[in-house]
């Protein structure tokens, strides 16, 4: 007769197998549950690290705000990327720069005019601010005290709310239909205001454009695209060494 105590207890083994292959599977559920979470983890962590780093990107761009009236804008072209701030931002894109030019121009704004909407053009927090009018002053016979004034206030506007920015005036000429003296103390205007506020100063933006035919469309005023191109590189001379 068999020893009762030798003979093996097949329903303990089994019970034993049972249980270790609870336990494996147990593991390898945990592992990948862990597995699971990691991978779910990374993938929605990478969309905010992209979106973290958009914004970053997007903050280091700083903007250039040409604040000015039809010469700015462009009237009279048939495409407005012909316009001088637009062939600015090309060459700071060649030039692969952080910067991006923002074309707040009015067609027949004076001084006067860009006064009253400063305040909102300056929430576009400007790096660098190109100041362009006076010109539809100076053809109307605007006062110069007046002109002189708007300037300085719409100056004054820039600096008090940003003065870190730096702000660029664009001189102006006008022909001499208001008499000599009156064309004379206009185009001072330009770079003494320039030298009080100690601002940078494109001494005349129509530098070998105004009074060009060829240069000028029919009304004899607003440059061609190619005018454009040349007052691109006025204020070119000027700009590149801020930048």
């Amino acid at each position: 007769m068999k020893n009762k105590h030798l003979m093996p207890n097949y329903h303990t083994i089994a019970r034993n197998i049972f249980l270790k292959l609870c336990y494996f599977s147990f593991v390898i559920a945990l592992f990948s549950c862990k597995t699971d979470s990691a991978t779910k983890t990374s993938q929605q962590d990478e969309p905010k690290k992209t979106a973290a780093s958009q914004k970053q990107e997007t903050d280091s761009i700083q903007k250039i705000v040409f604040f000015g009236d039809s010469l700015t804008a462009g009237y009279g072209l048939d495409d407005t990327s012909s316009a001088f701030p637009a062939i600015i931002q090309q060459k700071i894109d060649s030039l692969e720069l952080p910067y991006t030019v923002v074309n707040s121009g009015v067609s027949g704004e004076t001084t006067s005019g860009g006064k009253n909407r400063i305040d909102w053009v300056l929430q576009e927090k400007p790096s660098i601010f190109v100041l362009e009018l006076g010109a539809n002053d100076g053809l109307r016979g605007v006062p110069l005290k007046e002109t002189t004034k708007n300037l300085q206030a719409i100056i004054d506007a820039v600096q008090q709310k940003y003065p870190s920015t730096k702000i660029v005036l664009a001189g102006m000429q006008i022909p001499p239909n208001m008499g000599q003296e009156y064309t004379a103390e206009f185009k001072a205007i330009f770079p003494t205001l320039a030298k009080k506020n100690d601002v940078y100063l494109i001494p005349f933006l129509l530098e070998n454009v105004g009074g060009i035919a060829a240069l000028n469309q029919s009304d004899g005023i607003h440059p061609t695209a190619k005018g454009h191109q040349l007052l691109a590189e006025n204020v070119w001379k000027v700009l590149q060494g801020i930048l």
